[in-house]
């Protein structure tokens, strides 16, 4: 499969990731039926991030690798299974199905009668300090964001493995990514992919706009440490491969 496909599948992807991930958290996660609440709340919204991967992981693993996630990709190069020619392409794309997906998102809750931009963390943002959903400090949130990409890549290293079972890639990472989300969500609102967290905050105003630094230097920090601990001391010689599943 050639470069510019596998970048358009990426796009695609990453479109997606944002779309259901940080969609189910901004028309979900808090909706209400008459008296009766019904919204999906932090456990829905982990588990729609999660569903996205996994799906996509399925449908475009054997185009692209369905990596969706610049971090994932630095972290598949640190362990030497990605080439680093190809890493500015899949960055570019992941950032622009990012941008488009949240887009979508915006017109969707555009939509309904008095919408507005409030909040700490509109559009599903992440944010540090005063943006962090339970106000965590910007160092709390450097090392939550450090951690959890370093653990959601040796998931991913580890499944994809050539010594790992066959198929089932898919649904570790998936989940993996879910318990990411109950965990952090309440820290940064979950990053670990700094695609999704420009995405949002082109939307959400230049508050937000101002703290994604944190969330391209700690996913990508915790992805290189991954893929560099990963290749080090527990990679197999073998051929560079690109697929997830």
């Amino acid at each position: 499969m050639n470069l510019t496909k596998r970048c358009i599948a990426e796009a695609i992807g990453t479109m997606w990731l944002v779309l259901g991930g940080c969609g189910s958290a901004v028309l979900a996660a808090v909706f209400t039926a008459g008296e009766y609440n019904i919204g999906i709340g932090l456990v829905g919204v982990s588990l729609a991030f999660g569903l996205t991967v996994m799906t996509m992981a399925y449908a475009i693993g054997h185009i692209s690798g369905c990596h969706l996630n610049p971090a994932v990709s630095f972290g598949l190069w640190a362990c030497k299974r990605f080439p680093s020619s190809e890493l500015l392409p899949y960055i570019i794309a992941q950032v622009i199905g990012a941008i488009i997906g949240a887009g979508i998102i915006m017109i969707i809750a555009s939509g309904q009668a008095g919408f507005e931009l409030i909040g700490s963390n509109p559009l599903a943002t992440n944010g540090f300090g005063a943006h962090s959903p339970g106000g965590y400090s910007l160092i709390a949130c450097l090392v939550t964001e450090i951690v959890m990409t370093f653990m959601f890549l040796m998931i991913i290293l580890g499944a994809t493995d050539s010594r790992a079972p066959k198929g089932f890639a898919p649904i570790a990472i998936g989940l993996g990514l879910t318990l990411i989300h109950l965990i952090s969500i309440p820290v940064t609102n979950t990053s670990v992919n700094p695609a999704r967290s420009l995405g949002p905050a082109l939307f959400a105003g230049s508050a937000l706009l101002s703290q994604v630094w944190l969330f391209w230097v700690a996913p990508i920090l915790g992805a290189l440490l991954a893929g560099f601990v990963y290749n080090s001391v527990f990679e197999p010689n073998r051929d560079t491969v690109r697929e997830l599943t």
